[in-house]
Order: C-alpha cells, then structure tokens, then sequence
C-alpha cells in the first residue's frame, strides 16, 4: 500500500521553527531562548551557518575596537571644540564656522585624490587599508587633542590635517570593509550582514557614548587627557589588529600566492586560507621587485625575443631597471595572473600545472575573484 506524503516541519535559516505531529491538531513550536532572539535581531539570519568562520572574531574584536574607538572620539571632539574657540571670549562664530570650512573642504579634496590614486589597490590588499584606516583616524584623534594648545596658525594647519586623515580613513576603512563583508557572506546574504553590522556599530556607539559622557566629565587636565587618549588608541589599535589577523581571506594576492608557492616548493603541500593568514604580514611586508604594468609599455620596451619566449603564455615578463614587470595579454584570466606571478618569483622551471590548481582549488582559494593587480589593468594584444 502506498504511502501518503505528510507534512513532518518546517524551518528557516536559523533550523526548524516547528514539527508536525499527527497525534495534535497544531504543530509543536520550538521554543528559542530569550538571548538567542537577542541576538538575532544583530546577528544575520542562519548565523553561523550562512557566515564564514571567521565573522565571530573579527566581530567581536571589531565591536571592542568601536567601543574604544568612541570613548577616544568624545575626547578628541572636546579638544576640537576647544580649537573651534568654545569657552574663549576672543573667539567668534564666524570664526570658527570658516574654520570648519576649511576642515571640511581639505578633507573632502583629499577624498577624491585617495580614491583616484589608490581606489584599485583596497580590495587586494583589504586587511592592510582596514587597519590603515585606523591608523590614520587615531593619528587625527591625536592632532585634534593637540589642537587648543598650538597658536592661531598652527591650530588651523593642524585640525586640517585631522579633517584630511579623517578622510582617507573613510575612503580606505570604507572600501576595505566592503571587501570584508563580501568575503564573510556565504549564503548571498551581503545586503543583510551590511544592515546587521550597522545595528552592531549602533549599539556599541551609543554604549560608547554613554560610557565616555561619564569617563569625559572625570579626565580633565592636559596631562590626563594625553595619558587617556594614548591607553584607548593603544587598546584600539591592539584590539583592531586582532580583528584583521583573524580574517581568512579565500583569494590570492601577492603575498599570498608567495607564501602559498613558496611553502609548496619547499615541502610540496599547499597551504589552506588559515594557515596562510596565521603567516601573513597586516602593514608591512618585504615584497620581490615584481609588478604588474600600470601603463602602456614603452615602443622598445618588449622585445622580440621576450614576446618569443612567452609565446605560449598569457604574460609576458620583461626586466626593467627597477626590477621585474608583467604585461598580462588580452584575455588572460585570474590564474594567468596567479602564473605569471609565480613564474617571475621562481623562473620558468615553476612547478605551475592543472594538477598545482586542483590542488590550490581544493585547498580552499578562491581562483575566479582576481586579487593580483592593485593598479590600472592593462592588457597587450600580440599577433
């Protein structure tokens, strides 16, 4: 006798939301926590299921990094409205309204010159501007606190400066955590993370917020504020750093295709995303003097003997003075890049075959999303 289908649940991204049962005439809900519906109000649907693993640490210490971040910020904001004349009987409105023009206009050309001249180089190097970033808005913090104790010139040339690293801190911090949020969804759920991560900033800003309105009211006095200001930058920085080390970046740049390549010539095993970013360096890093080309190459810049011996190739690598560029060919793929980099690292002896890629694929990376280039992508067309 055939059996008769039945509904036995249902669910969602978070598991089963309730069981059907054919003893009851409605179905068993199952019950959540109170925290876990806490949490999912800041968490994205299914978490963990539909994040990378390595969301949860770089979020928390994100979160810590906000928290302090904020405290630091009511500190600075006070020392600005200092320079701005507050509380000097001297100073005018007027004054300082022009003054915050200026700020304002400065960091705001500074803007599109940091996006025009380093926009292509965030996304492949996203961990290094993420962490640039904050970088340059706690050396602002700094020049703001210092501020009410430069004189007239001084004190404008300064909180300029401020407003200009503000600026490249949203331009580079900005674009580097786009690239993160695209790496953390799994599930094409890079909208929503977005909105999550924002109600995450909310709440850690305005629990920032309250906690500095009280610890501002304590710390008076140049010295205190100094002391202050550098133990919250110092703990900011630490506790961002940890955020970016824990990311685990899936696609190949170049320096992670050098510390990929390298440690399979030297033991013939590929490295999977974690172990490479348990190696790899956040600021500073001794790269080989290898580039892709930034521009057109010069009418004697490729010989003939060069397009011949990489005729089967989709690069071409010339020496130059400053040391090794790649001209990729038109059409040349993400692996092409991956290649000729490594060809030019190691010679043409490299070990580069479809067995090396298999086993790079399988390893974890991602050999479609292209993390080579940090510059203008130009491509030669040889016949």
């Amino acid at each position: 006798m055939t059996t008769l289908p039945r509904l036995v649940s249902a669910s969602d991204e978070s598991g089963v939301l309730c069981v059907y049962d054919d003893d009851s005439s409605s179905p068993k809900l199952k019950h959540r926590g109170y925290a876990r519906q806490v949490l999912d109000v800041f968490l994205p649907a299914g978490y963990p299921h539909t994040v990378t693993a390595d969301y949860t640490p770089y979020q928390i210490y994100d979160s810590l990094q906000a928290f302090s971040s904020t405290i630091a910020g009511l500190l600075s904001s006070r020392a600005v409205l200092q320079g701005f004349g507050v509380g000097d009987a001297a100073s005018t409105a007027t004054g300082a309204v022009l003054l915050t023009v200026l700020q304002e206009s400065t960091g705001r050309l500074a803007t599109i010159l940091f996006a025009h001249k380093l926009g292509q180089a965030i996304e492949p190097e996203c961990k290094y501007y993420r962490f640039l970033a904050d970088i340059l808005n706690d050396s602002a913090m700094f020049l703001d606190v210092l501020s009410p104790a430069l004189p007239g010139p001084a004190k404008v040339f300064a909180l300029c400066m401020s407003g200009v690293l503000r600026a490249l801190c949203g331009v580079s911090g900005g674009s580097a955590k786009a690239s993160l949020s695209a790496h953390f969804a799994r599930s094409g759920n890079l909208a929503e993370l977005n909105a999550k991560d924002g109600s995450q900033e909310t709440v850690i800003s305005l629990l920032g917020m309250l906690t500095g309105s009280i610890f501002v009211r304590f710390v008076q006095g140049r010295f205190a504020v100094w002391l202050w200001m550098t133990t919250l930058v110092g703990i900011h920085l630490w506790t961002n750093y940890q955020a970016v080390r824990s990311v685990q970046m899936r696609t190949l740049n170049k320096q992670r295709a050098t510390l990929v390549y390298t440690e399979f010539q030297r033991s013939g095993r590929i490295l999977r995303p974690d172990q490479v970013a348990a190696k790899e360096r956040i600021l500073h890093w001794s790269a080989p003097n290898i580039d892709y080309a930034r521009k057109q190459p010069a009418a004697d810049e490729i010989s003939t003997g060069d397009l011949q011996r990489f005729h089967y190739t989709q690069y071409v690598i010339v020496n130059g003075r400053s040391g090794q560029k790649i001209y990729l060919k038109k059409g040349a793929t993400t692996v092409d890049a991956i290649e000729a980099w490594i060809t030019a690292l190691h010679g043409p002896r490299s070990v580069v075959n479809d067995e090396f890629w298999r086993a790079i694929a399988s390893a974890g990376w991602d050999l479609e999303t292209g993390a080579m280039e940090t510059g203008p992508a130009v491509r030669i067309l040889v016949e």
